[in-house]
């Protein structure tokens, strides 16, 4: 039999359930032998009992109790991404908009995965030793964003750093303002969605929807910073809570689809005959955190290329609002 085993959480790790880290890990042991494990204690998470639907956050250390014949005698073999060769690590560096001893935060260009998965071999995560520069640790993931939005993401450069600013995140100390370009324009021109989602398999890929018993509340304010007749609208959006593709399916649940969103609003989502890019108009503009060494870290993105285009196109100004005014 083998032994109480403590593994840490690693940067790619962040965010996934503690019963799937357990599918990935321990392939061997079974559902219901793990539920046992939790209900009676035996595994832990900082010292702490924890649920199955746990999400893991940065730092974290999970106690695995001894296995048996019946589990795996230790962890999963993962396939190590290869290190940054010298032209990426050029290229990595020169997104960093942000650095401190604690914190690093850099402008995340559209089109670059933050982690990796089936078929995705070029990853930030996988680029991460780019970012080390003096410090012995490698960086930490501590949020995502998704592969075709881009924008501000923070990276903490120590265990501590990551513990205080997933708390953060937690708690909803933290303020993230996104700019979307979207089809139409909501009324009214202020107010929140609330509107619970659920993960849901579909073509494409999975996708969120509403009105599914199991859903989880997410809530979005929104603004009309500009917009062009009623053809399209400038969206200052600040979600309030965190859910996957929470922004892109509650624009839509306005009946205004994000541009260039093919996977959530269809044919709907593109507008032809204006000269606009079919990307994806979503964008981390803003970040207000609490830093880990105490006072306030502010960071802004400007805008990526395709969506400067398409904002000279409408005649909008990017210079004339309060990036953390109220939606």
């Amino acid at each position: 039999m083998s032994g109480v085993q403590t593994i840490d959480v690693a940067t790619g790790e962040v965010g996934l359930r503690l019963d799937r880290w357990f599918k990935r890990h321990f392939p061997g042991v079974t559902h219901v032998r793990l539920q046992k494990w939790l209900r009676t204690g035996q595994v832990r998470v900082d010292g702490r009992r924890a649920k199955a639907g746990a999400r893991l956050e940065a730092g974290q250390r999970i106690r695995v109790p001894p296995l048996g014949e019946d589990g795996n005698s230790r962890p999963a073999s993962r396939r190590p991404s290869p290190p940054p060769d010298a032209a990426e690590a050029e290229v990595v560096r020169a997104l960093v908009l942000h650095r401190d001893n604690q914190v690093i935060a850099i402008d995340k260009p559209p089109g670059l995965a933050v982690q990796g998965g089936t078929g995705t071999r070029r990853h930030l995560d996988g680029m991460l030793d780019a970012l080390r520069f003096d410090a012995s640790e490698r960086p930490r993931l501590v949020h995502r964003l998704d592969k075709d939005t881009s924008g501000v993401l923070l990276l903490a450069r120590s265990a501590t750093a990551a513990a205080a600013l997933t708390r953060a995140f937690r708690d909803k100390t933290a303020r993230k303002v996104y700019w979307a370009l979207v089809v139409g324009v909501p009324k009214p021109a202020r107010g929140t969605v609330d509107l619970a989602l659920a993960k849901a398999p579909g073509k494409g890929g999975e996708k969120v929807v509403p009105g599914i018993p199991s859903g989880k509340r997410a809530l979005t304010r929104y603004v009309v910073a500009e917009h062009l007749g009623r053809k399209a609208a400038w969206l200052v959006l600040e979600p309030l809570t965190g859910r996957t593709h929470q922004l892109r399916a509650h624009c839509l649940a306005l009946g205004t689809p994000i541009v260039g969103d093919g996977k959530y609003g269809g044919a709907a989502a593109f507008l032809p005959g204006i000269g606009l890019e079919r990307r994806l108009h979503l964008h981390a503009r803003a970040i207000r955190i609490p830093h880990p060494d105490g006072g306030v870290l502010e960071v802004a993105a400007p805008l990526p290329r395709h969506m400067r285009q398409s904002w000279r196109l409408l005649g909008f100004d990017d210079t004339a609002i309060d990036l953390f005014a109220e939606a």
